[in-house]
């Protein structure tokens, strides 16, 4: 990974891996609110979400444009899911339909979600076409 050393990279893998504590956290959060998750949604957290961006991390060592796309497309893929489910589609997995106990920390993660995979989106595509981030 040629450019591991640039100002892109040292913040994308900072992005990845606070996205990564957010996301543990945010799972805390559903777990005590009793949220639910089909089979399906679960595999793409488990695959994409937590997984995706810690495989484009570790694919960039040997690969730098690989891993940059792996992390901007599952960051990208992550955004999407998490604003359909927390904000926009009714359902257990809304911020709004959350037991209000939990709801705080609930919408409090999954807002940071939103920023951390948009940070980590944009980082990645960054490094893809070259920059640095200043």
């Amino acid at each position: 990974m040629k450019g591991k050393g640039t100002r892109a990279w040292t913040w994308l893998i900072a992005a990845v891996l606070v996205h990564l504590l957010i996301s543990a956290v945010h799972g805390l959060a559903h777990a005590r609110a009793q949220v639910p998750l089909s089979l399906a949604a679960n595999l793409f957290v488990f695959i994409v979400i937590l997984a995706g961006p810690l495989i484009g991390v570790a694919l960039a060592w040997p690969a730098e444009r690989l891993g940059a796309w792996v992390i901007a497309i599952t960051m990208a893929g992550s955004l999407v899911f998490g604003l359909v489910n927390h904000f926009g589609l009714p359902g257990p997995d809304h911020v709004a339909h959350v037991d209000p106990q939990w709801r705080l920390l609930f919408g409090m993660t999954a807002a940071l979600l939103a920023i951390t995979e948009t940070l980590g989106s944009t980082l990645a595509i960054r490094v893809i076409r070259g920059r640095s981030a200043s």
